[in-house]
């Protein structure tokens, strides 16, 4: 299922607890830095995903979604467009509820791959914007 009304990507957002953000960066001036601390503020789990990162506002940072060991609900991808049908894959695999691409990124072919697994799909938003509107 694509999501692109804005009132059911805040029902998805109300709806998710754990987020994993791959790309994160823990540059402050980086857009997945600013949307990790505000998804953080609002309380939810947040699980950074970056082979070159240590560790991102407290939190230890993942090589990959796999070695993740909760569920995570959804995958937040901050990666260019060639990366992203990787991590979705790699979120079919541990079976994530839903694959939000940020803005800019929109993949029909990722998308397509993850709606046939019964993944929600979310392209070119950025959840921080969401939960402000």
């Amino acid at each position: 299922m694509l999501v692109t009304d804005n009132n059911h990507l805040k029902e998805l957002l109300k709806n998710t607890k754990n987020i994993a953000i791959v790309g994160a960066s823990s540059n402050p001036e980086r857009d997945s830095f600013k949307v990790m601390k505000y998804l953080i503020e609002q309380g939810y789990k947040i699980f950074p995903v970056n082979p070159k990162e240590i560790n991102i506002l407290g939190r230890n940072c993942y090589q990959n979604l796999t070695l993740i060991e909760e569920k995570i609900d959804m995958v937040d991808i901050f990666r260019a467009k060639e990366f992203v049908f990787d991590h979705t894959k790699e979120a079919i695999r541990i079976n994530a509820n839903i694959i939000w691409m940020q803005e800019g990124i929109i993949d029909e072919k990722s998308s397509s791959l993850a709606m046939s697994c019964g993944i929600k799909v979310v392209m070119d938003e950025c959840p921080k914007k969401v939960l402000e509107s």
